[in-house]
């Protein structure tokens, strides 16, 4: 069935098997957006990310990152949606996803479990989507810290906190520095008021000596 586009205010439908493509103007934006298709039914499914890194001779107005890594926070269903699910209603959803992977809370191998490698004392750029349809998420690390330097495409004051509560389509970046015993330690992600929880792992590959 096809899918319609939302950026730039396109309404046009996507025939199954064809290409659809359109010009996408951006205006000041940094950092990270997100993209979706227009309806609820279809926006559980259908969306990304867009990095927006800066220009050659710009450098970050923090301290530049190692690496960077997309998170986006999402739904599974057991049930197709149709385009008859005008809105989603919270809960609704059999499991919730990190990158696609719902974690081996739901009993799945670890085949299904998101995983993020870093190096000790590396400084790590992490963009976090909640892609969830009308599902607040709680989103931590275990054992770490984040610095907000950033929201939906725009870079904000420097603030601190050790989880992320993110409304639905919001966008947050933050730094996370690899300074703690190196192991692997819990991501987590859950809606903020249900039960179910998804988790992925944070994986040091160097060790403080």
């Amino acid at each position: 069935e096809g899918v319609k586009g939302s950026i730039g205010g396109s309404n046009e439908l996507i025939q199954p098997g064809r290409n659809f493509t359109y010009k996408i103007e951006l205006k000041g934006e940094i950092g990270t957006l997100w993209w979706h298709a227009t309806s609820a039914w279809a926006a559980a499914t259908v969306h990304g990310a867009f990095v927006i890194s800066p220009a050659a001779n710009e450098d970050y107005p923090f301290p530049a990152p190692t690496s960077d890594q997309t998170i986006i926070l999402g739904q599974w269903f057991k049930q197709e949606l149709t385009e008859g699910d005008k809105t989603i209603a919270p809960g609704r959803a059999d499991a919730y996803t990190i990158n696609g992977h719902p974690g081996e809370t739901y009993g799945c191998s670890n085949d299904t479990t998101f995983e993020m490698q870093v190096d000790y004392e590396g400084l790590y750029l992490v963009r976090v989507i909640n892609a969830a349809v009308n599902e607040t998420m709680v989103f931590g690390v275990a054992s770490h810290s984040f610095t907000i330097v950033g929201q939906n495409g725009a870079y904000t004051k420097r603030s601190f906190t050790n989880s992320l509560t993110l409304a639905p389509a919001q966008v947050v970046d933050v730094l996370l520095c690899a300074n703690v015993n190196v192991g692997h330690y819990y991501i987590t992600a859950r809606p903020s008021s249900g039960t179910y929880i998804t988790n992925g792992i944070l994986r040091y590959l160097t060790t403080s000596s």
